[in-house]
């Protein structure tokens, strides 16, 4: 089985919500032999703050999910860590191990401090995104999209100041009108850690052509989303590759890795990204028989039939690793 590089797994925010209600260790006894299983070698995990920790508490309930992962890393040292640098990736996989990327989905933490974005790359963030759906002080998010919103004076500081740091920037769930924004004032390649293609099902958290194109002209990477509603049924691996085959024929067989946020085991604790899911009555849309990581090879047999042995291993992989090694 090919193995998988994966930007975008939310399991920090579950695993310390389980802790917090008394559940001894739910990463090593769920999360980390899922990972295992399904042949992840690197995981990002983007530290989220839900509606419920806006504004004050924000920065509070980042710092705890960042130790939470510094304590794992520790525990289970002989078999994860975190990676700082494009060296720790390619040593870490060296070693067996799987390597952790740390990021923030949601610049609420942040606040107006820029001070602020240096101490929380300091306690290990290498990634970050301006938005979640709704506005922050930097930028709007795709649920904002009526009001025009650009990138705010703050935001385009944080963004020069990310640069200068060596912090990937992250435009998914970033409004079109802040990413063309972001387009004009980088100077690095970037990312979008979760997003589809707009041009093969339309939904506000999708992609548009244009906007891979700009992609592709910035060297920049897009892992695909494998949840259901931004792909369109039917709600399988094969449909999600149809999104991951458009993605490589607008930005190059460079330029496509995997965020596949994986909802089953953390909706519970998750903001409603499509409708109300946490209603009893709510249709989730998961994809067939892909669910969990150990599900893995459902989507890697599918990329193998569908993509020479070369491409499929760098959609699985390759990519998002070399950029994580070039640009940490």
């Amino acid at each position: 089985m090919l193995t998988v590089a994966d930007c975008h797994n939310d399991l920090l925010m579950s695993v310390l919500a389980q802790r917090e209600a008394g559940v001894a260790e739910p990463f090593g006894d769920f999360w980390l032999t899922e990972l295992e299983q399904g042949g992840v070698t690197v995981q990002v995990l983007p530290i989220y703050t839900s509606e419920a920790f806006v504004q004050e508490a924000a920065l509070r309930r980042c710092l705890l999910m960042i130790d939470e992962a510094h304590r794992l890393a520790g525990l289970f040292a002989d078999r994860v860590a975190i990676a700082f640098t494009g060296s720790d990736i390619e040593a870490i996989t060296a070693s067996g191990r799987i390597a952790l990327v740390l990021a923030i989905e949601g610049a609420e933490p942040v606040g107006r401090d820029l001070g602020v974005l240096r101490a929380l790359y300091r306690a290990g963030i290498r990634m970050l995104s301006l938005t979640w759906n709704r506005r922050t002080m930097l930028a709007d998010g795709v649920g904002e999209e009526d009001t025009g919103g650009r990138l705010t004076t703050l935001g385009r500081d944080v963004v020069r100041e990310m640069e200068q740091l060596g912090m990937v920037l992250d435009v998914s769930h970033l409004s079109r009108n802040g990413f063309w924004d972001v387009v004009s004032l980088v100077e690095k390649p970037f990312v979008a850690s979760h997003s589809s293609a707009n041009d093969v099902f339309a939904h506000p958290r999708n992609l548009g052509d244009d906007q891979l194109v700009a992609m592709r002209e910035a060297d920049s990477l897009v892992c695909a989303n494998s949840y259901g509603p931004f792909l369109g049924a039917p709600f399988t691996t094969a449909r999600f590759v149809d999104h991951i085959e458009h993605l490589v024929g607008v930005l190059g067989e460079n330029r496509v890795g995997l965020g596949l946020d994986f909802i089953l085991d953390v909706y519970d604790v998750t903001d409603a990204a499509s409708g109300d899911h946490r209603h009893p009555n709510h249709n989730l849309d998961l994809l067939e028989n892909f669910v969990r990581p150990s599900q893995m090879a459902t989507l890697t047999d599918v990329l193998e039939a569908r993509f020479a042995p070369d491409l499929a291993g760098k959609v699985a992989s390759g990519n998002l690793t070399r950029f994580l090694a070039a640009h940490l």
